[in-house]
């Protein structure tokens, strides 16, 4: 049985422990409450918004913007991975990575594939076997639409160039504090309505069509990055509260467990001493 000490040493290092992650459970469950209510404010809006573009997006002209809807023969791909700059929570970042190899492996497979990772887990891991066209770990210090429009505006730049016929972003979609789902959602070229005769008919356009789509079409595709990178950020913090609440519960009773081994041999070492010293009045007695 291990001695007393070394229990003790274990038992002080477990309460060490304890402390850290129920205090990065609360900081987590503290940044989740404002993380959540961005997210959840936003989604009907930028649902709203792509769907009126996807249902515009049938009748684009080329000079209106129907450049991203074109539909090209696929040899150039760009797959944004979204993770979190910190680890400690959980499946979250590594849910991510699967699903981007998995992608570039067997769905674009033979294709020429590069990754654009946004936060450092995520390009740690995925840097080692794709090409990293681009990486960012500075937007999570201040998360803003203004600081994610400059990499949107890129990515329609590329799309536009031709440098790359399809855009895919891969995150976690933000469901509650313990249920993240990795989403895997076409970017670029924009996924097209059905076009019908009535296309038109439930929109009045004013001034014109022509200028109501070109500035709408890279607002929406701003606010669906900025969108994704949010439902990330939720779910970075709501991953990482569940990952140190469990934490914390193991830690608790592997503590309690480690109390009662003390406790046992404390007691085994108490009884051995007055064994000894009875042992040793029976001596002098004979």
């Amino acid at each position: 049985m291990a001695n007393l000490k070394e229990i003790r040493n274990r038992i002080s290092s477990i309460g060490s422990t304890m402390k850290i992650t129920s205090a990065m459970k609360m900081v987590s469950a503290a940044k989740l409450k404002k993380a959540q209510d961005a997210i959840v404010q936003m989604r009907p809006y930028s649902n709203k918004l792509t769907e009126l573009l996807q249902n515009l997006s049938a009748t684009l002209d080329s000079d209106d913007g129907g450049e991203f809807t074109e539909k090209r023969d696929i040899q150039k791909v760009l797959i944004v991975a979204i993770t979190s700059n910190r680890g400690l929570c959980g499946g979250f970042n590594s849910a991510v990575i699967k699903e981007t190899a998995r992608l570039a492996k067997n769905k674009y497979a033979g294709k020429d594939v590069s990754i654009l990772t946004i936060g450092k887990k995520g390009n740690d891991i995925l840097s080692k076997t794709f090409t990293i066209y681009s990486f960012e770990s500075h937007l999570f210090d201040d998360l803003s639409f203004e600081n994610t429009a400059p990499f949107a505006e890129d990515l329609m730049d590329q799309f536009a160039k031709g440098n790359f016929d399809r855009i895919d972003l891969v995150y976690n979609r933000f469901k509650n504090a313990a249920t993240q789902i990795v989403t895997q959602e076409q970017y670029l070229p924009i996924v097209a309505g059905e076009e019908t005769d009535q296309a038109d008919a439930d929109y009045i356009f004013e001034p014109n069509k022509a200028d109501i789509v070109k500035g709408l079409i890279p607002k929406s595709l701003k606010m669906q990055l900025y969108k994704a990178i949010r439902d990330s950020y939720a779910s970075e913090h709501g991953a990482r509260m569940t990952a140190m609440h469990k934490a914390t519960d193991n830690a608790t009773e592997l503590r309690d467990d480690l109390l009662l081994v003390y406790n046992k041999a404390r007691q085994a070492s108490i009884t051995n001493e007055i064994l000894e010293i009875v042992g040793g009045a029976e001596a002098l007695n004979n």
